[in-house]
């Protein structure tokens, strides 16, 4: 029989996030506990579905003039509209003044593709800056849709916090018109945030320099429980009368995981230069997916534009980002009741869904070996595949971690 016509193919390597989940699940240990995958857990352990959501879920369910037709292009008006007043403001100037032009998307993953595919073919700057660290997916959605990257200083592992000088110096030196991702809040993976003064000066001096901002906001009200607060860093931009983009995802904040709900937003100078930029986003998006799914966004647009379900909705947000702070909190007792070496006070300082423990490669594989603790290499852990039943565990495995296996 002849050799198959891809017998050339190698094995690709395991997503390294995605690869942790993986391993976790080959583990019998009765106390194996999985820290990598970004997706909320209950006290249980399990996942959770909104109650709100399950409302509009229903909802939908019951509506017998409802239809699978195709969405347009640019997908469901409403939803659209929706999620550009959610992340700018109901009161925005550049929404009443029609400047924005908001898609929807496949997740954030998506969003931030077209996003980036749109300023490869009409943008006259191709290289964007990123954090430094940033998500593993960043690099490979910007390089595959053409663009250039380059990288910012962003973590100071010295102070497991913020490397301000180091941020403002790169961007300095960076070619006037460059982009520049920007995690609107809940920096992934360190949970590290500029101050809204610092959020100031970055403004300023991207302004200044002609810098064009691209906002990744995958935790809008999932970081401190507040919507408007984690929408702080993007509006200051748009407040300013410049241009920016802005990347939406309801995975977290909603729950949405695998419906891949998101949108991707275009705040222009002008209606008419938006309206041309809506035009070439659909010729970004014909040929990638056609147009989005409806369902999702159907559940999303129900909850937004019903005052009772919204409120509901912030209440619920609210729950899952303090249960998060509140793993913090209690991880920090541990640490400090174990007497552990080191100072362990950015556990409660960083914020949103990851903490960027400072642990190396070598503690991490100890970590999993000896105490079947699940968490990507760079010492990344989800706080929200923690409990107050496995706290305890985890800080005596980081306790070992830090003294036997420095």
């Amino acid at each position: 029989m002849a050799d198959s016509v891809f017998a050339h193919v190698v094995h690709a390597p395991e997503d390294p996030i995605l690869g942790v989940t993986v391993a976790y699940n080959k583990d019998s240990s009765p106390v194996k506990v999985n820290l990598g995958v970004g997706a909320y857990r209950t006290e249980e352990g399990k996942p959770l579905v909104l109650n709100v959501v399950r409302r509009a879920e229903q909802m939908l369910v019951n509506d017998t003039s409802r239809v699978k037709e195709y969405l347009s292009i640019t997908g469901l008006a409403d939803f659209n509209k929706l999620s550009a007043k959610l992340i700018f403001g109901a009161d925005s100037p550049a929404i009443k003044e029609n400047r924005v032009t908001t898609v929807q998307c496949l997740s954030g993953t998506g969003s931030l593709r077209v996003g980036s595919e749109f300023l490869a073919r009409h943008y006259h700057e191709h290289t964007i800056y990123i954090p430094q660290p940033t998500w593993g997916n960043h690099p490979k959605i910007f390089t595959l849709a053409g663009l250039s990257v380059k990288y910012y200083r962003y973590y100071d592992p010295a102070t497991r916090g913020l490397d301000f000088q180091g941020l403002l110096d790169d961007l300095t030196a960076a070619p006037s018109g460059a982009i520049v991702l920007l995690h609107a809040c809940a920096h992934n993976p360190t949970g590290v945030d500029p101050t809204i003064d610092q959020w100031e000066k970055i403004r300023k001096l991207m302004r200044s320099k002609g810098l064009l901002p691209f906002f990744d906001s995958a935790y809008q009200g999932f970081a401190s429980g507040n919507l408007d607060a984690d929408a702080q860093s993007v509006r200051m931009f748009v407040a300013d009368g410049g241009e920016c983009l802005a990347a939406q995802s309801y995975a977290k904040n909603m729950g949405l995981y695998g419906e891949r709900v998101g949108a991707l937003s275009i705040v222009c100078k002008d209606s008419n230069v938006a309206s041309k930029v809506e035009s070439q986003l659909k010729m970004v998006i014909r040929p990638m997916y056609s147009n989005p799914p409806i369902h999702g966004a159907s559940s999303v647009a129900t909850i937004l534009k019903d005052r009772q379900m919204y409120d509901e909705w912030t209440v619920e947000l609210k729950a899952m980002a303090e249960r998060i702070i509140s793993m913090r909190q209690q991880l920090y007792d541990a640490m400090q009741a174990r007497g552990t070496p080191g100072d362990w006070s950015h556990i409660i300082k960083q914020i949103g869904m990851f903490t960027f423990t400072g642990l190396n490669v070598e503690q991490v594989s100890f970590m999993t070996r000896e105490y079947h603790i699940y968490m990507t290499s760079d010492g990344r852990i989800s706080m929200a595949g923690l409990s107050s039943r496995t706290v305890p565990h985890l800080a005596d495995a980081m306790h070992a971690a830090v003294t036997r296996a420095a």
